[in-house]
């Protein structure tokens, strides 16, 4: 193989990284970020032993001196630096299995874009590229679209209002259109384009275009319009365009329409009645998700600013969880199932803050000022390469208005970085760059022994590298998902097995892997009699011994604390003397030591007192929660159950009137009962005769399970102990219309009766 096929096959292997957008693993974790990075990742791996020997064959295709090049290269060294000052290394170098980030996969974008802006040396090779990229841009949006259907084949399918493409996220997607759209639109202004070409481009770009505004994703609303307005301004200035002039003051026109319609129009029913348009026109800053953007950038501000070290150089890269939950806001939890967890900060440039430091984003914001100041060198040459300075100054205007409110994952950073290779190729080499011979001092005719042993060596170290850090995570992760599986089909031992395979593994992933283990069995545990699950205990507890390892790996993360407390929690439920149950609350203390004002360590600590029989203490901790966030319903639910049991065992009569009061709070904070919930509070209201509620929560179960006849049965009964005979009536009749209430002979017989005794008809 000599250098030229050597360079060919390294431009073989980035046209085909330009199809990575497309990948999705969807029997993986993570199906839409997993299969993206592994593959990449191992194109990267490969690419890099040739370039080596590329090199070292020719050394024309060295890296060029670049500002872009610097820059990126200060900003993955600003990357390493606090990769090794962080809290946690290992998530800072591997990243989480969700995103597949950290400092190893940033590596590879590097190292990626060095080459590709090595190798890439002329017009039809980039212009090969570019057709791939915004190709696989229209298909992704294609796909998105696809997402709307019921087909079943589209992963993300069901009539989906907002969707995400091949991305993964309706955000991250967004991104991604944007630059790719952007790029497209950039190309069907350029004069050496055919005009063929010119129409499929503005085709493509108006897909794109349409599937990202499809995602009702504000910031990257904002930023295709300002992008937009950005595009027509420079055109208009640097070509004296009166068309561009027109369009930007028509733009700017209709922005200010758009946001007096909004106003004036967003609480009508045609605009509540779309949710595409109830979204958009949305702009206050009391919407839970802006607020709960707002409460993230203060935790991870806060948490920027704690000290020296911090602000210089963050917390280390993939950890923003941590100084979030050291600084965590009460107001997330709003109940369970709330969303409580912030892995990212939602907003690029804080992100980079908080998890790098003063020295992260001065070089992450380095890289986007040496990008501007090229694309205005592009502004003073000729006229395709004024179109690219234009196109590609509102492309990167847009992309930073939409990161700052979400991150960049594998297919945006791989995009940019390819634009960027792209940028760099075109002020180094021009537009119209062609092949130029190498000269017989730059390349050596023959392969040295020494060359030939370093491809061997470079072709089994690839090997290793591939397997080690891209096909074996992918086993233990597909593993994981049978583990899922299998226990979604009742299967324990298999389920054990399996994330028993995925965990032994010990790969990048083993974080989650470990949790989602630990997560399986606080499910298990809620839906089965866990003492008739084979030897439940002994695999519970080599389970926490695993979610321990996550506490040695990650030392300030709460989150494996809360789990070995919630399993202790469960061995201990039935033994009130059962040390698990001090365990739980060993491991409860500590998670409160890194996240003093999570919510929801609060309600394990009152859950482990409740195991012992403590239910004063319980009712404590309870209330303590109650102060963090006094807006959650489900808190005073909790306490008044408490309560009641307290005054059942006392027979205290005022003991319950004060568990109706938590209770009554509850449902008035909109506390929402199940069914079981219904059929405690009814008996409770029973010890004090308090059939007005009784009959409020019979309504409330009738509603719910309006087939059950018994219970249409205690409420008619319920009207009855309050005298109401015309709601008797009427309770009659409506429990008759239900088909499955009037096919229940008793019921019916019954209800005729009553009605007879009370002289009314059906």
């Amino acid at each position: 193989m000599n250098e030229s096929s050597l360079a060919k096959w390294l431009r073989w292997l980035v046209y085909a990284s330009a199809f990575v957008p497309l990948i999705i693993f969807s029997q993986y974790v993570s199906p839409f970020h997993f299969g993206k990075v592994v593959v990449l990742r191992s194109i990267v791996q490969v690419m890099l032993a040739l370039y080596v020997l590329l090199v070292w064959r020719d050394r024309s295709y060295m890296p060029k001196s670049h500002p872009i090049l610097w820059t990126f290269l200060a900003f993955t060294l600003a990357f390493t630096l606090t990769t090794v000052t962080g809290v946690a290394f290992l998530q800072s170098f591997w990243g989480t299995l969700e995103r597949m980030g950290g400092l190893f996969t940033f590596w590879h974008y590097f190292i990626f874009y060095v080459i590709a802006a090595s190798v890439m040396r002329t017009r039809n090779d980039w212009q090969t590229l570019l057709n791939i990229m915004i190709g696989v841009g229209v298909l992704s949006a294609i796909y998105g679209f696809l997402q709307k259907t019921d087909w079943t084949f589209i992963l993300g399918s069901g009539g989906r209002q907002r969707p995400f493409g091949t991305i993964g996220n309706p955000a991250l997607f967004a991104g991604y259109q944007i630059l790719v759209a952007f790029l497209a639109v950039t190309l069907s202004f350029m004069q050496r384009v055919a005009s063929g070409w010119k129409q499929w481009y503005r085709i493509a770009g108006s897909i794109m275009l349409l599937a990202a505004m499809s995602t009702a994703v504000r910031g990257s609303l904002i930023g295709i319009v300002v992008g937009g307005l950005v595009w027509a301004l420079l055109w208009s200035s640097l070509n004296r365009s009166r068309l561009a002039r027109n369009v930007l003051l028509g733009g700017l026109s209709g922005v200010v329409v758009f946001i007096f319609l909004a106003i004036s129009l967003r609480s009508t029913t045609f605009v509540q009645n779309s949710p595409y348009l109830r979204r958009v026109t949305d702009f206050s800053s009391s919407t839970f998700t802006v607020q709960t953007r707002f409460w993230a950038w203060t935790a991870g501000f806060q948490g920027w600013s704690e000290n020296a070290k911090t602000m210089l150089v963050g917390w280390g890269p993939e950890n923003f969880n941590v100084p979030f939950s050291m600084h965590f806001n009460p107001k997330f939890f709003t109940g369970p199932g709330a969303e409580t967890f912030f892995d990212r900060a939602h907003n690029m440039f804080m992100e980079v803050l908080v998890t790098m430091g003063l020295v992260g984003l001065i070089s992450y914001l380095s890289l986007f000022f040496a990008s501007f100041r090229t694309y205005v060198q592009f502004m003073n040459k000729d006229s395709d390469t004024r179109v690219l300075g234009i196109g590609f100054t509102a492309m990167t205007v847009a992309y930073i208005i939409h990161n700052c409110f979400i991150f960049d994952t594998s297919a945006n950073f791989l995009t940019f970085f390819m634009l960027l290779a792209f940028v760099t190729h075109v002020s180094m080499r021009g537009l119209d760059a062609t092949i130029q011979k190498t000269t017989q001092s730059q390349r050596s005719s023959r392969w040295s022994g020494a060359q030939v042993a370093t491809a061997g060596i470079l072709g089994v170290v690839t090997l290793v590298t591939v397997y080690a850090t891209n096909v074996r995570p992918s086993v233990a992760n597909y593993a994981s998902t049978r583990a899922i599986i299998a226990g979604w089909q009742g299967d324990w031992l298999g389920a054990v097995n399996k994330y028993r395979e995925a965990i032994d593994a010990d790969t990048p992933g083993r974080y989650e892997f470990r949790h989602r283990f630990a997560q399986y069995i606080l499910e298990l545990s809620s839906s089965v009699d866990v003492t008739k699950v084979p030897n439940f205990e002994e695999i519970t507890l080599k389970v926490i011994e695993d979610v321990k390892q996550n506490t040695i790996e990650n030392p300030d993360d709460y989150l494996p604390y809360l789990y070995m407390s919630r399993l202790y929690i469960i061995l201990g439920k039935n033994n009130p003397k059962s040390p698990y149950n001090d365990m739980a609350l060993q491991m409860s203390a500590k998670a409160l030591e890194i996240s003093p004002t999570f919510v929801r360590t609060y309600y394990e600590v009152a859950q482990a007192y409740l195991n012992k029989g403590e239910l004063a203490q319980s009712i404590v901790w309870f209330k303590k929660a109650a102060e963090l966030n006094p807006d959650v319903a489900v808190t005073y639910w909790y306490i008044g159950s408490v309560q009641y049991q307290i005054a059942a065992k006392a027979g205290s009569v005022a003991g319950v009137k004060e568990a109706l009061g938590s209770i009554n709070t509850a449902l008035t904070k909109g506390y929402t009962l199940t069914e079981s919930d219904g059929q405690k509070l009814i008996q409770i209201f029973l010890q004090v005769g308090d059939f007005q509620n009784i009959a409020a929560v019979l309504e409330q179960m009738v509603y719910n399970y309006p087939t059950n006849s018994e219970y249409w049965g205690q409420l008619i009964a319920a009207y009855g102990q309050l005298g109401q005979n015309d709601k008797i009536v009427t309770t009659i009749r409506r429990a008759l219309a239900v088909p499955q209430v009037s096919a229940d002979t008793q019921f019916v017989e019954r209800a005729k009766s009553t009605l007879k005794t009370l002289g009314a008809q059906l």
